[in-house]
């Protein structure tokens, strides 16, 4: 088999892992939560983020310590407050509590680095984190396996 093909029996899905599997780990989930906002920064279409919440209930049911990350726009300089997910952090919160739940969203300063470690680790349960936007680093579209080994570092499952 070639190195560009995915071996499909080795791919499994988040149903295919055990709840031993599940249960107080860190779990990192790449969700699409790139949505549309207006001038303000409301969300216009929450569609994305409604499609994530299935696999972020899932975990949390789990007993998983649940941690997201995403992206948001095309930031090209780093870091700008027009592309942070923080609008996205309140619309997953209201979302994941319209059923009556207590989940708190916690937006993560950063995507990576030690006040992410620290964050993670102090999690608590019924709390997601929502680490800060992938992509005010260039390392993500790179796909720069450095990147992703410090993004990955503090979960055991992603």
């Amino acid at each position: 088999m070639s190195a560009n093909k995915v071996d499909q029996k080795k791919k499994r899905s988040i149903a295919d892992l055990s709840d031993d599997e599940l249960k107080g780990k860190n779990v990192l989930v790449r969700c699409d939560l790139n949505v549309p906002l207006d001038d303000e920064q409301n969300i216009t279409d929450s569609t994305r983020i409604v499609k994530s919440l299935p696999t972020i209930q899932y975990l949390i049911e789990k007993g998983s310590n649940v941690a997201i990350c995403s992206h948001l726009g095309r930031p090209k300089n780093g870091p700008e407050d027009k592309f942070s997910l923080k609008p996205v952090r309140a619309k997953l919160e209201e979302l994941l509590n319209s059923d009556g739940a207590t989940i708190e969203v916690k937006l993560a300063p950063d995507c990576k680095g030690d006040a992410v470690k620290a964050l993670i680790q102090e999690q608590q349960s019924n709390t997601v984190v929502l680490l800060e936007n992938t992509r005010f680093y260039k390392e993500e579209t790179a796909n720069d396996p450095d990147f992703v080994k410090e993004l990955g570092e503090p979960f055991e499952v992603y």
